[in-house]
């Protein structure tokens, strides 16, 4: 057992945590908000932004950390990646593999060099005649600051693209093509001799179009399709020596086609891991863990259960008293991360708590996701 060090407070990184202690290791935990639900339960809290590499570098080497973690959001795997080009960890890419990941416009490029199916760039002078457009921050999530233009005039190319630069950390934006179908993601762990494991999830944005709120693992997702996707990530990984562990990619399907939409090595937010594990038994923060402690993937995927996984959030700011559901509901789990009386801001900025739904059958699973897209299944009360 060693020292480990886990950057990210967030309750979407909890399940590591847990599994880290249960394995018998000193874990410490670091973000610069206290508030955060990891911040306040967690043994060892270490109040730092680790966006502060130096700083952060400086704590590894006082506390002579063994293992060093990134959480469920980009930053932090990037300042793993910073630490360990100097002091090597396992399970962490280089810097330069990280930016290429991460970066929306890093990536585009890659892609089209590489034949990976991915959304064209189109360069801010042709956005004017390109048809629909989307325009992004370089190197935001959770939507922000994206903007969808069907027919952009000048000015309104303008006002996205200046947005867009206002949410992202480089200052820097991505205008692209437009594409059209059904949103998912895939999560694959990558061992030696390429994918070891892998789901699909179906994912929908009832409250906000560039945030995913509502999802739930797909049971047997197209074959072909499947095939096409995991041959990209076989060859990305190929093409840029990434290193065993989770690759977690988002993509947009329209019948036998796909687009790469974003790529990434953290764990996803929003315990993500949670819908795995409850939808398949396949522990997956456990397995998104060991890389990054030189260990090698363990267990596999159960029996399935079609459970709905569920972000509450709203549109507008609004004061939070508490949640009226107008249907009964299986609730397997109710991740609270708001309290009554709080203002909660709109997504993406603000959330209630994470939803866990049982349900009977793939066609009930159905049935309770057109309720809650519908807005049907609860009201906010505030």
């Amino acid at each position: 057992m060693g020292v480990a060090v886990l950057l990210d407070t967030n309750a979407a990184s909890a399940p590591i945590y847990r599994y880290l202690v249960d394995a018998g290791h000193d874990v410490h935990v670091v973000g610069d908000k206290p508030d955060n639900a990891l911040a306040k339960s967690a043994a060892n809290y270490v109040q730092l932004d680790y966006s502060d590499v130096a700083a952060v570098t400086a704590l590894v080497e006082r506390l002579g950390a063994d293992f060093l973690l990134p959480g469920c959001n980009d930053l932090s795997y990037e300042t793993c990646a910073a630490i360990a080009a100097t002091r090597p960890f396992p399970g962490i890419d280089p810097v330069d593999t990280v930016r290429t990941l991460g970066n929306k416009q890093d990536f585009r490029r890659y892609a089209e060099a590489a034949g990976i199916p991915a959304p064209r760039r189109i360069a801010e002078a042709d956005a004017g005649s390109a048809g629909a457009v989307i325009v992004k921050p370089a190197d935001a999530f959770s939507g922000r600051g994206m903007t969808t233009l069907k027919a952009p005039s000048a000015e309104d190319l303008a006002a996205a693209i200046e947005r867009a630069k206002a949410f992202s950390r480089s200052g820097a934006c991505l205008v692209e093509e437009f594409v059209e179908g059904q949103l998912y993601s895939h999560s694959a762990f990558l061992g030696a001799n390429g994918i070891l494991v892998d789901f699909f999830v179906e994912e929908h944005g009832s409250i906000n179009p560039f945030a995913v709120d509502t999802s739930y693992v797909v049971q047997h997702f197209d074959p072909v399709l499947g095939d096409k996707l995991r041959a990209s990530i076989a060859q990305i990984a190929q093409d840029l020596q990434l290193t065993t562990g989770l690759i977690h990619t988002q993509f947009i399907a329209d019948g036998d086609r796909f687009w790469i939409i974003e790529i990434t090595r953290r764990c996803p937010g929003d315990l993500y891991s949670q819908l795995i594990a409850s939808s398949t038994g396949f522990n997956y923060a456990e397995n998104y863990a060991r890389p990054f402690l030189g260990e090698a993937f363990e267990g596999h995927p159960q029996s399935y259960r079609p459970i709905l996984r569920h972000t509450v959030a709203l549109r507008a700011p609004q004061v939070f008293e508490g949640l009226q559901f107008h249907q009964p509901v299986e609730i397997e789990r109710f991740v609270s991360l708001a309290l009554a009386g709080d203002t909660i801001a709109e997504s993406p900025f603000g959330r209630i708590g994470i939803l866990f739904a049982r349900a009977r059958d793939t066609e009930d699973l159905q049935a309770l996701m057109r309720t809650t897209l519908a807005g049907d299944l609860y009201s906010v009360l505030g």
